[in-house]
């Protein structure tokens, strides 16, 4: 990162006695979807109070361009090998989401067969899937045959057997690569780490060999990649690095072994500036990866999910009630950590911006340090604290940086319908999904009858 940059990355937040102070429109140069023009929060060309006064809050918001900028980075990065950039489905599983990236050609990784069908649902191809996940069951597996999934990414063996006897059972050939866990550390959050020797995922990097020389002899089992993920939100590019060269290292011993791939999954995981966060760009990914990547001659994967999508999102909320106390200023919003569960689950800090600017900035005589809470009865009922804000009930506040893992981390704790979704392009939105319903909240359930 260049001085200036890093300068750049400063000027977004002021911390003070009071709170954390985020810049609105020194974070939203850093977003490709969001500005301000004439002090009023716009979605691409699209005033997010207009949206309010359409869907109503709380509501995500996503913006077509900014999903697709991202996508087009990784191809164009990585354009010089054979490459297949897989949409990790769990960061935003809206069909519209991925409706638009099946469009674009992008491919997808899964995690259970619900996320398949709704890959499918939304146009895309399961020879272009990728199947993760630790806990694959039998009737899953047989689905995804079924549908000519592109590769099982295996993580145990007891899970390769499991799949071979699938396919036999259906007189099919399975793909598989296995997920090699490499023992490195990810530099992230202990919740979003996968690649230690102590996380449940993967294979284990000593014992890949020979477990792909066992699936080498089963019947119905075609190798065709290897596979590495070492975790989520990563902003340093060493880690994928040393991630890399086991794998490389193992892909030349398989070889000896004659065992040939056809390709390489380097997982996903790289991480987004939420606030002042300074992760590598894509394109520096890339230069960093390229030469060994080069040197293997085998097809690329990567499984992108948080860094295509996070940033093309906000949350909008309104503030319902301030609660100034003695101690504590306490802003308490329509959404809760049952809409968003980051900051509570993960201790993530997320950007909260208002719709409209102050006409004064910070030095307002009103602005003061909030905890923006919602109304469910937990202390953990929190979307950010200690933030220095001009606030008065009935504003809207957008959360950014909340297109992933938002939405799809989403509950009905407390009997709470979830939020709206909507996706914006250019000055056009559309609904695409609808707020949720208090009847359908208990639609499935049924009383008991005594007899």
């Amino acid at each position: 990162m260049s001085h200036s940059e890093q300068n750049t990355a400063e000027s977004v937040t002021t911390q003070t006695e009071q709170g954390l102070y985020v810049n609105p429109q020194a974070l939203t140069a850093h977003l490709p979807a969001l500005h301000y023009r004439d002090g009023a929060l716009h979605m691409e060309q699209v005033n997010v109070d207009e949206l309010v006064k359409h869907y109503d809050t709380p509501c995500y918001v996503y913006s077509k361009q900014a999903i697709l900028a991202v996508y087009q980075a990784y191809t164009e990065s990585f354009a010089s090998l054979p490459h297949q950039i897989c949409y990790a489905v769990k960061a935003n599983s809206n069909l519209a989401v991925l409706g638009i990236l099946a469009q674009a050609g992008a491919g997808f990784d899964i995690v259970s067969r619900g996320e398949l069908m709704r890959v499918l649902a939304a146009g895309g191809e399961a020879s272009r899937v990728v199947f993760s996940g630790v806990g694959k069951t039998y009737s899953e597996i047989e689905y995804a045959l079924t549908q000519g999934i592109g590769c099982f990414n295996v993580e145990s063996i007891s899970e390769l057997t499991l799949i071979n006897d699938v396919a036999k059972a259906l007189d099919k050939s399975a793909p598989i690569s296995l997920r090699v866990n490499p023992d490195v550390d990810a530099k992230t959050h202990p919740y979003i780490s996968t690649g230690l020797k102590d996380n449940k995922f993967g294979i284990a990097h000593e014992d890949a060999l020979a477990v792909y020389q066992q699936a080498a002899n089963l019947s119905h089992i075609d190798i065709v990649g290897i596979d590495c993920h070492i975790g989520s939100q990563l902003t340093e590019v060493e880690p994928f690095v040393a991630a890399l060269d086991k794998v490389v290292e193992l892909v030349h011993s398989l070889r000896d072994k004659g065992i040939e791939l056809r390709h390489i999954d380097l997982g996903g995981g790289l991480g987004v500036r939420y606030i002042d966060e300074t992760p590598v760009s894509i394109d520096e990914f890339a230069q960093a990866l390229l030469p060994k990547l080069t040197e293997l001659g085998l097809t690329i994967f990567f499984e992108p999910g948080r860094s295509i999508v996070a940033n093309a999102g906000v949350l909008l909320t309104r503030v319902d009630v301030l609660k100034p106390t003695e101690h504590k200023n306490f802003a308490i919003v329509d959404a809760a950590m049952n809409d968003l569960i980051r900051p509570a689950l993960y201790q993530a800090e997320m950007a909260v911006i208002p719709s409209v600017l102050p006409e004064n900035g910070l030095n307002t005589d009103d602005t003061q340090a909030w905890d923006i809470v919602g109304a469910i009865c937990e202390t953990g009922d929190f979307l950010a604290k200690d933030r220095l804000l001009s606030l008065a009930t009935g504003d809207t506040l957008a959360i950014t940086g909340a297109g992933a893992y938002g939405f799809t981390m989403s509950s009905n704790y407390n009997s709470r319908p979830r939020a709206s979704e909507v996706m914006v392009a250019d000055d056009r939105h559309q609904l695409i999904r609808k707020r949720e319903t208090f009847e359908g909240l208990y639609a499935d359930e049924m009383l008991w009858q005594d007899k």
